[in-house]
């Protein structure tokens, strides 16, 4: 049997497939067991949870605590989210679908940031991902308090307040809180027995099986909802597209702006194009029976942007090449 490390980059090397196999089985599965999808939306936390801790598992605590005094790369992260994205959402806004549904799906995805896979797909792309880590808390806060005003801005009174905070704090609880907690004692266990190393080793060969599974349960919860909706679902793709696209370009102006270097300008470019969609998933979920259709306008936007992913991996290295290599 090979070495962890070995294991690790095997597992990284085949990950396109695995993730494309995941998306495709949770299809298949969903379509086949429409009855099961209750079930697989029960797991979508506990799965997202446990990939998230492994992700905090691999920095350590001191280095996560002094990147929280990096003023200026959180400054960028704030700006590319929360004034750079919003302006592109509002030029593409009034060429969306008209139903109001449709739009707030739309709208919960787009506005809020990632905070979770983010982290995974930024670090194979060479960006300097233990930035993002140290932004995730504040990143998900800054939401919390913005996508209320946000939507009363671009739907009025009436949609916006359907929208309940409840799911955000219980999200940022067990998405961010515990498995950091859970994180900090594992490596400071870890520590006292001088086995950091290998635990690290240990756990990162089950990043890349986490994430098959979390976009698996995701898609076999949602994917019975859209056989009545294909239409209306399919119409909002190119926006996440042309999304991803301008995002990667915009991303790279405001790592300019900044003057960053290479990996800490690829991490603002994946923060500001990678969305929050499977924290805002609850969200949507919890919407009125009317608006059922914006779940599933929301996992659209994940599959969609797991394939962008693949791209950006590729892309932005070349957008912002690391001189110093």
């Amino acid at each position: 049997m090979g070495s962890p490390s070995g294991v690790v980059a095997r597992l990284e090397q085949l990950q396109v497939g695995v993730y494309l196999g995941a998306i495709a089985a949770g299809v298949l599965v969903g379509w086949a067991a429409p009855g099961a999808g209750p079930d697989f939306e029960h797991a979508i936390n506990p799965v997202l949870g446990a990939l998230l801790y492994v992700t905090f598992l691999q920095v350590p605590a001191k280095d996560l605590l002094r990147s929280l005094r990096d003023g200026r790369f959180l400054a960028s992260a704030l700006v590319v989210n929360f004034v750079v994205v919003p302006l592109v959402v509002a030029a593409m806004f009034s060429f969306l679908p008209a139903d109001q549904a449709v739009r707030l799906g739309v709208l919960l995805v787009l506005l809020c940031p990632c905070v979770d896979y983010v982290i995974v797909f930024s670090g194979l792309a060479g960006a300097n991902n233990r930035r993002l880590l140290a932004a995730t808390p504040l990143l998900l806060i800054a939401q919390m308090l913005l996508l209320p005003l946000f939507l009363l801005l671009f739907l009025g009174s009436g949609l916006a307040g359907v929208v309940q905070v409840g799911p955000f704090i219980r999200a940022f609880l067990t998405l961010i809180v515990i498995p950091l907690l859970l994180a900090w004692g594992t490596q400071a266990w870890a520590g006292r027995r001088r086995a950091g190393v290998l635990l690290t080793d240990a756990f990162s060969t089950v990043m890349v099986p986490l994430m098959a599974a979390t976009l698996f349960v995701v898609v076999a919860s949602q994917s019975p909802k859209v056989r009545g909706d294909v239409t209306q679902v399919a119409a909002v793709v190119p926006f996440y597209v042309l999304f991803l696209a301008v995002m990667a370009f915009a991303g790279w102006g405001v790592a300019r702006l900044f003057r960053f270097d290479a990996p800490a300008g690829r991490a603002v470019v994946f923060t500001g194009a990678t969305r929050n969609s499977l924290v805002v998933l609850p969200l949507a979920l919890a919407l009125p029976d009317r608006l059922a259709i914006a779940a599933v306008v929301v996992v659209t936007q994940t599959l969609v942007e797991v394939l962008g992913m693949i791209v950006y991996i590729r892309l932005i290295p070349r957008l912002l090449p690391d001189r110093s290599r």
